[in-house]
């Protein structure tokens, strides 16, 4: 089982799509939903609870979370020095991975940082400096023997050109990625899509920049033999490739849960402080008998990409912050996403069939914080 551990609820950045976008909709509320804004903004309980917790299931893995879990570097020393999960993961905004140290750093399996594309793009969505300063901390923890694996982690909208942003993060003097993730900003807010111009910009350049890059990844793989981990390309190939159906994508509410400030879980982070969707608490639950929530509604389980998708997004199931209709703008995206790479399995087949490439290629670490679907 995954587990995201939010050390905390406070941030040192105020990115446009996050605080920028909260700051707009700060009266907005969850109608018909029981939203405890009291949570403490730390983690509260025992690093012992959380051990004892992880101990029951020898396949535990915890991600530290926030807010910036940079910002609770003592309590991460702690718990990485308490527990014993199978792994260790991070999602950062990468700007203090300079103050941890590598002996904690190098114990990471896996470290998602928050970058959006060029220094430009990364800086006009997330703050002037912010860009150079991640890339200089990546330098130095992988020239201090870190050796997991690295994942940019984009947040994606109008001012993307999406296929650029990727190629550039794959290929630059700056510092280059072998594994990428993007997650479409869309549907977390009510107020947001009359402000935006979300159906130009997907129709016009998310959708066809999707294309483009599965014909590239594809081109990749048979010019260099290289499998590079784009993660929304890769984790539909590989069912696509093993006609494999999946739930929710990314695990949350059934293999992949959430641990609150005060050690309530919850199916999914965005889900912060939602009552009516309290599962258990880290002091008396058992890992793997944990309840189950699964999207069993209406578009999604009549669509004919649900066992690809798996629903997208619990939070905007649940929440419903869009309307119907702009809703299925974003529907429309993962549509096209399945369809790029459904485009290009002759090609994918003929490379495994001639031996440029293994179908184990195509294997990836599973709910790692990669959602899969944008």
């Amino acid at each position: 089982m995954f587990f995201h551990v939010m050390l905390t609820t406070e941030c040192n950045l105020q990115c446009k799509y996050c605080f920028g976008e909260a700051v707009n909709d700060f009266e907005e509320d969850f109608s018909g939903l029981d939203v405890d804004y009291s949570l403490p903004k730390k983690a509260s309980y025992a690093w012992s609870q959380l051990a004892k917790f992880c101990s029951k299931d020898a396949d535990c893995v915890l991600t530290f979370y926030g807010g910036e879990p940079l910002l609770c570097i003592n309590e991460i020393k702690q718990i990485m020095d308490l527990a014993k999960p199978k792994q260790f993961m991070i999602q950062t905004n990468g700007l203090l991975l300079d103050k941890l140290e590598p002996e904690y750093v190098n114990r990471f399996h896996t470290i998602l940082v928050s970058i959006d594309g060029d220094e430009a793009l990364t800086d006009y969505y997330r703050g002037k400096g912010t860009f150079r300063k991640v890339v200089n901390n990546l330098r130095l923890i992988t020239q201090n023997g870190f050796q997991g694996e690295l994942i940019a982690r984009m947040t994606v909208m109008e001012q993307t050109d999406l296929y650029k942003q990727v190629t550039w993060l794959l290929d630059n003097t700056e510092f280059a990625f072998s594994s990428v993730h993007w997650q479409l900003n869309a549907g977390f807010w009510e107020k947001d899509y009359a402000r935006r111009d979300f159906k130009r910009w997907s129709e016009n350049s998310y959708i066809p920049s999707l294309k483009q890059l599965a014909q590239f990844w594809v081109n990749q793989m048979q010019t260099k033999s290289t499998m590079l981990k784009l993660y929304p390309l890769l984790g539909i190939a590989h069912s696509l490739l093993h006609k494999e159906p999946s739930l929710l994508r990314c695990g949350s509410g059934w293999i992949n849960y959430t641990i609150q400030t005060d050690g309530t879980i919850i199916p999914c982070p965005t889900m912060w402080g939602m009552k009516n969707y309290y599962i258990s608490h880290i002091r008396n639950a058992h890992p793997k008998k944990l309840k189950q929530i699964l999207i069993k509604n209406e578009p999604c389980t009549d669509c004919e990409v649900f066992s690809i998708c798996g629903g997208r997004c619990l939070y905007a199931n649940v929440t419903k912050r869009w309307s119907s209709e702009a809703y299925a703008l974003v529907c429309n995206t993962v549509k096209s996403l399945v369809d790029a790479v459904d485009s290009e399995l002759p090609r994918i087949r003929q490379l495994i069939n001639n031996g440029t490439m293994r179908l184990s290629d195509f294997d990836f670490v599973k709910y790692n914080g990669c959602e899969i679907i944008p």
